[in-house]
């Protein structure tokens, strides 16, 4: 099988393209991304040289483009997208621009190049925010989304779904809770928290850091996708979570005990706007009808991530001193 990747150079895509490589040694991928800040070919140093993995510096929103390596694969596995809150808040049109524009290029693509198979990465923020009782988010949730960002990503879900009533377009959607682990990038909470110890800075906490998320170990989401591509019924959701509902207070004193810090560390700072309370994810489904579980329990999940950014330190600094952008910069123009 040969599969068009888009944003594989990101954390989890690259995460993925790793998986599938390691896993299957006669599939092909074509890693398309644009290299925006999120993007880090230092993620894929290890297949510089790899037959298998052909890297494209590209525009999802590129029709040109992406019509010629659609025509050039099996199946279009879609993680590309802007997916910090934050900088949603701050600046919404490059989120409706990567995020929805640039996921019906795809979708086109998919259709002109005979109805691809084609599985689109989402995520549980499109369902809102929960209460501290409210049932864990299913495949029946209504949409509720409350950012740029989420809305964004609803947006391009519900693409998503037309293209499959109106076109037959083979599709699979996932929506997944939080991820961690290797190549996760410093501005999300686990690896600032790590990375802010590690070089002698306070953690910054918004609100009263009561707010609660589901962590999913990235591994195991990528094996969940795996699993749903190969296995998984067309024109179905499948929601992934980690059984690992923490508060983000939870997280910080994990951190800080597993790093030998005390509370002293805590800097708290105004909350987010908008800051959904709580999300959590009833995975029942995929675990039912695809057979499909987390290996990695938060406790173990954590150890690993925080060994990972302790041996890859020069990974990290480079993003925090924006040098890793100069690595790709030397083989394509920007």
């Amino acid at each position: 099988m040969r599969l068009l990747v888009t944003g594989g150079a990101g954390f989890i895509g690259s995460n993925f393209v790793h998986h599938i490589l390691k896993t299957y040694p006669d599939y092909e991928i074509i890693n398309l991304d644009a290299l925006t800040y999120a993007g880090n070919l230092e993620n894929l140093k290890e297949l510089e040289g790899n037959p298998r993995h052909r890297f494209v510096k590209g525009d999802i929103c590129d029709a040109v483009l992406v019509d010629d390596l659609a025509k050039q694969v099996d199946i279009v596995v879609h993680f590309a997208a802007e997916s910090h809150v934050d900088r949603s808040i701050i600046d919404s049109a490059a989120f409706v621009r990567t995020n929805v524009i640039g996921t019906h290029t795809l979708l086109e693509a998919a259709k002109k190049a005979g109805n691809l198979r084609f599985h689109h990465v989402s995520t549980d923020e499109v369902f809102g925010s929960l209460s501290a009782d409210g049932a864990p988010f299913s495949e029946v949730t209504p949409y509720d989304p409350r950012s740029p960002y989420s809305a964004s990503k609803a947006g391009s879900d519900h693409l998503v779904r037309a293209y499959f009533h109106t076109h037959n377009l083979p599709v699979t959607i996932s929506n997944c809770s939080n991820n961690y682990g290797p190549y996760h990038f410093p501005e999300k909470l686990i690896p600032l928290v790590i990375t802010n110890l590690m070089e002698g800075k306070k953690i910054p906490v918004y609100g009263d850091g009561l707010n609660v998320r589901d962590w999913l170990y990235v591994e195991d989401h990528c094996r969940a996708i795996d699993t749903i591509i190969h296995k998984g019924k067309i024109g179905e959701t499948y929601c992934v979570g980690g059984n690992g509902e923490k508060t983000n207070m939870e997280i910080v004193k994990t951190i800080l005990g597993l790093l030998c810090r005390d509370e002293s560390w805590i800097e708290y700072v105004e909350d987010r706007k908008g800051h959904d309370k709580r999300y959590a994810i009833n995975f029942d489904k995929i675990k039912n009808e695809l057979g499909w579980e987390p290996q990695v329990t938060f406790e173990e999940g954590i150890m690993k991530t925080v060994a990972w950014f302790q041996n890859n330190e020069a990974w990290w600094k480079n993003i925090k001193s924006g040098e890793y952008e100069k690595y790709y910069a030397k083989q394509y123009k920007k």
